[in-house]
């Protein structure tokens, strides 16, 4: 059980994983996971812990169990760094559909947001979004030939502006 293991998971990695068992399974033990992980008790409660503290998991006595309130909203940043391969790919092929000249809406989430980053190398386009991570990524690179309209709105813990303002800016 080492952590400086080059063949452990990284700790984004484990976290996900994490969070997937105790989406599928109900609950996760410390113990189970230092030996499905190959890594110290000390790294598996810094993971959990981590993970409770974004509101994707509850912490509890020897390991972790499901959120029980389904009205919480994870933090963005809490689900940025989870299934990122995944994430991706998915913008990679998001982006294969969007030509030059086009306008898209681009939704709140992490993986919007790496739809975003790919949306980066399209020129002429028209970018309609209500999250306020791609509207900062957008404006930190900026292009004469790209629109950014952002719906304004109130902040939601995951980062998107949602409300009657940005309702509005949308239906117009």
């Amino acid at each position: 059980m080492n952590d400086g293991d080059q063949s452990a998971p990284l700790a984004p990695q484990r976290r996900s994983e994490i969070l997937t068992q105790v989406e599928s399974s109900g609950s996760v033990r410390v113990s189970d996971l230092v030996l499905r992980f190959g890594v110290s008790d000390m790294t598996i409660r810094r993971d959990i812990s981590a993970l409770a503290t974004e509101g994707l998991i509850t912490r509890v006595h020897g390991g972790a169990i499901p959120v029980t309130h389904s009205a919480h909203e994870p933090a963005f940043a809490a689900k940025a760094g989870l299934q990122s391969a995944a994430k991706r790919a998915i913008a990679r092929e998001a982006v294969s559909l969007v030509s030059e000249g086009e306008s898209v809406a681009l939704a709140s989430g992490s993986t919007c947001h790496q739809v975003a980053r790919e949306l980066l190398g399209i020129r002429d386009l028209t970018v309609v979004t209500n999250s306020v991570p791609a509207a900062a990524l957008f404006s930190e690179n900026p292009r004469e030939d790209r629109t950014l309209l952002v719906t304004g709105g109130e902040r939601t813990p995951s980062a998107a502006l949602a409300g009657p303002i940005a309702d509005a800016t949308i239906t117009g």
